[in-house]
């Protein structure tokens, strides 16, 4: 076996690219949509993003600095989570750039809206996939030395989740169908799935 790359995060990877982002990887995309106190809606993607309880169903984020994404949902409490898919990739990367806090992701982005049920922020019309979300907490995270980091963590409760019938099959939520697009390392690696890479593995049972 080759000898192992080791290194220590404080002093610096010593490769081409930080290696981080791609050891955790794919990783699912928060595409997260949220609106200011006067209705100024935004749309930002975040790869640090999953879900994270099961009952009640709660997901969570992390954005590196204090994004309009935090500000907006730390002031009215709520937002969505849109599922990224093969046709959405390019207009979730337009969604990446960096803009003033006025300006309005959906329509830079050329994306309709559409009304969500339980919350205020509405939700990516063209998705298949949406989850209304209740700020449940947000964090700022710190180190194991107890200084804090420039990164925030939004969990939210989901309490409304739509779900569109084409991904749906024999009552089963068909992940393949639904083609997700995942955030992998380097400067702009993603990755979808197929049906070619499932496999099945049942979770043994204790007597």
């Amino acid at each position: 076996m080759s000898e192992n790359h080791f290194y220590e995060p404080k002093n610096g990877h010593g490769l081409k690219h930080d290696p981080f982002n791609a050891i955790i990887a794919p990783r699912p995309i928060g595409w997260i949509s949220s609106q200011d106190d006067s209705g100024v809606l935004n749309l930002a993607p975040y790869s640090f993003f999953n879900a994270l309880n099961y009952t009640p169903p709660i997901i969570g984020f992390s954005s590196q600095g204090y994004k309009d994404s935090i500000r907006n949902i730390e002031a009215t409490g709520e937002f969505c989570w849109n599922l990224v898919t093969q046709s959405l990739v390019g207009a979730m990367n337009q969604t990446s750039a960096s803009l003033e806090a006025d300006v309005d992701e959906f329509a830079f982005a050329d994306l309709e809206t559409v009304a969500s049920t339980l919350v205020k922020p509405p939700r990516v019309k063209m998705s298949p996939v949406s989850m209304e979300c209740r700020l449940s907490q947000i964090v700022q995270l710190k180190s194991a030395s107890g200084e804090l980091c420039d990164s925030w963590l939004v969990m939210g409760e989901v309490v409304g989740v739509h779900i569109n019938q084409s991904v749906i099959e024999d009552g089963v939520y068909s992940t393949v169908s639904a083609e997700p697009i995942m955030r992998g390392g380097g400067a702009g690696d993603y990755y979808t799935i197929n049906e070619q890479n499932k496999f099945q593995l049942i979770r043994p049972s204790v007597k």
